[in-house]
């Protein structure tokens, strides 16, 4: 399949998931400073979810950049993976309504991980189709710092089902934050276009 039919239709659903998301988002409780201000946790949830999205249409342009066609697997793994990230807008008002649930925790921290996995198993297949690019074998898509952001994410899940509740909300900030960084400077997005 050739890539800009792709890419056309996935940007299509992760601007109509951040659409989505920025809608779920409710008002102060008064139009006041103070009321904005009592919102930090639906923000921050918000800015998660929202850098989640983008990072992964940031590392697919660069992605896709490199290469004109994809197979079927990787297809099909681009599309599980729109299913789950559809999900986001859902389970991110849920956490931010209450950071101190252990279930919208927990739910929000899987669907991160599930997320984390399939974008890096449907890159990986990317590359399998695309053996003999060039622009790819510059690309470093097999660096161990790539799953750092799981990593503190299992981190993030022993913190709240032992001392710290939110711990799955925070350890996703930093996770998203590493999952950035990385795939800049570990895939070498700087030189991309």
């Amino acid at each position: 399949m050739q890539t800009n039919r792709f890419e056309t239709f996935f940007d299509a659903i992760l601007a109509i998931i951040m659409t989505v998301l920025v809608l779920k988002l409710s008002q102060p409780s008064s139009p006041t400073l103070n009321g904005l201000l009592g919102m930090e946790n639906i923000f921050v949830s918000y800015a998660i979810c929202f850098l989640i999205l983008f990072n992964i249409w940031y590392a697919n342009h660069n992605l896709f950049h490199a290469v004109e066609t994809i197979d079927n697997s990787a297809v099909w793994l681009f599309g599980i993976m729109t299913f789950f990230i559809t999900l986001l807008p859902y389970f991110t008002i849920w956490l931010a309504n209450d950071i101190y649930s252990v279930p919208a925790e927990t739910m929000f921290g899987l669907l991160f991980i599930i997320t984390h996995i399939l974008n890096t198993l449907a890159t990986k297949e990317v590359y399998k189709s695309n053996p003999y690019n060039k622009e790819l074998e510059n690309l470093n898509n097999d660096s161990v710092y790539l799953n750092l952001p799981v990593i503190v994410l299992i981190i993030g899940f022993i913190l709240t089902y032992t001392i710290f509740v939110p711990g799955i909300y925070i350890c996703c900030l930093i996770s998203i934050v590493l999952w950035i960084i990385i795939g800049r400077y570990v895939r070498g997005d700087d030189d991309a276009n």
